[in-house]
């Protein structure tokens, strides 16, 4: 008993385990008949499909939300998804303070010289900082949505109130939920809900690494650390690149686009690309759009959002270290740099192992889910990356795949949450010095 209990109280699997008693616990509360409209079944993959998509802050659904859980229910989603994206960004924070406690001396002053955010003492500061920029954020997002409701809408004040809350939540968590069926689509012309919805996802992707140096060196980018750096720039870069090609290949495509004007489509644009971080919103048909604009969303919900985020993805930092990997081996140079930074051998590896392993992830999720389904490689890659990504966009197909889809994707969603998480945590732990060295030898490669 001593040694299984030693076996569990590590970082890594102490956050699978409490993530998983969360899914239960979501599940036996959405399983219950209160948890449902009247006339409404609550079965218990649904139920599981639902609560893991919560926790996991992802957003596909089995049902229409608002139509088929109860308020009851739709309580039990808020609370799962607070839960779920607080949990995520606490417990990443904290994993990056105690990875850089149980390194040796010179690797743990390495890691606190890089981040010059966290320490081996420094957990009640990283929950206490969490709570705040959660708090701070979700508060303003849903005093804006909840002004919307009430001033545009004619939606009375309670309900106003209620809508804001639950989509502020939904929204910095990146968890994707909407209590309307089409999602957000009946305000693709309002930018008064969309923005507000935009802001809350991409200040939930950043991190709260992030934030801890914003807030000390918030006026001198010189004193930013590498990590907030690559976090500020990828993500830049990925949502105006985003914007630019959803909006140039959508432009003429009447499903989506079409009939808006200008402004409008440059708006849609930006809020897709916006919720391919992990948002999980949509203002236009995601259906209808085109396998160009499908291509592109995978690729953005793969890269994701930043790490110890509310966000998914491999993370952005994973993918700009593929980069300079990649840029410094066609340059010839000894040493992989970013930023003026030498980065360790130790964390090109990792970088490597997270990205190749997510790959795995969603090659073999997609022959999966093909052999369980009836529906064409371009939709099932899309809903695999999704909610491997914890993205939650669909072409459509979440409903029709079936008992043994839902599984799948259930599957999917808690080891794409988890799993950069926990698989960064266990390889910056693992770390063992060997007293001796192999001859070398090189291979043929390419």
């Amino acid at each position: 008993m001593k040694n299984f209990l030693g076996q569990i109280n590590t970082p890594s699997r102490v956050v699978v385990v409490a993530f998983l008693a969360v899914v239960i616990t979501g599940t036996g509360l959405l399983s219950l008949p209160v948890a449902v409209e009247e006339g409404q079944h609550a079965s218990w993959t649904s139920a599981l499909f639902t609560a893991t998509s919560a926790v996991c802050v992802t957003g596909l659904a089995t049902h229409d939300t608002a139509a088929h859980w109860s308020l009851f229910g739709e309580i039990v989603l808020m609370v799962l998804m607070q839960i779920g994206g607080f949990g995520i960004m606490t417990l990443s924070s904290i994993l990056a303070v105690l990875v850089s406690g149980k390194l040796g001396l010179r690797a743990r002053l390495n890691t606190q010289a890089e981040t010059k955010t966290l320490g081996p003492g420094d957990v009640r500061r990283v929950i206490v900082g969490v709570a705040k920029v959660t708090v701070i954020a979700e508060v303003l997002t849903a005093t804006a949505l909840a002004a919307r409701f009430v001033t545009g809408y004619g939606e009375p004040v309670g309900r106003a109130i209620y809508y804001g809350i639950f989509h502020a939540i939904s929204s910095f968590t990146n968890a994707g939920f909407a209590l309307w069926s089409d999602s957000v689509m009946g305000f693709v012309t309002d930018p008064w809900i969309c923005l507000p919805l935009a802001l809350a996802v991409i200040a939930g992707g950043l991190g709260f690494p992030v934030y801890a140096v914003l807030r000390e060196n918030w006026r001198r980018p010189s004193r930013w650390t590498l990590h907030a750096k690559i976090t500020l720039w990828m993500t830049a870069v990925l949502l105006l690149g985003g914007t630019l090609a959803i909006t140039v290949i959508e432009w003429n495509n009447p499903g989506t686009m079409g009939g808006l004007s200008p402004g409008l489509r440059i708006m849609a644009g930006f809020f897709h690309s916006t919720m391919t971080r992990s948002g999980g919103l949509n203002s236009i048909d995601t259906s209808q759009m085109s396998e160009n604009s499908w291509l592109v969303s995978d690729v953005l919900m793969f890269i994701g959002a930043g790490s110890a985020s509310t966000g998914g993805g491999i993370k952005v930092t994973t993918f700009a270290l593929l980069g300079f990997v990649i840029l410094a081996e066609l340059r010839g140079e000894p040493d992989v740099s970013a930023g003026r930074r030498r980065v360790p051998e130790q964390l090109q590896r990792q970088a490597l192992t997270i990205a190749l392993l997510s790959v795995a992830s969603v090659a073999v999720g997609t022959f999966a889910l093909m052999m369980a389904t009836p529906f064409k490689l371009d939709r099932v890659l899309f809903e695999v990356i999704s909610a491997f990504g914890t993205v939650g966009l669909s072409t459509g197909i979440t409903a029709d795949v079936g008992t043994a889809g839902h599984l799948i994707l259930t599957v999917l969603m808690f080891v794409g949450r988890l799993g950069p998480v926990t698989l960064g945590a266990a390889l910056a732990l693992h770390v063992q010095t060997r007293r001796f060295r192999y001859p070398e030898e090189r291979p043929l490669v390419g």
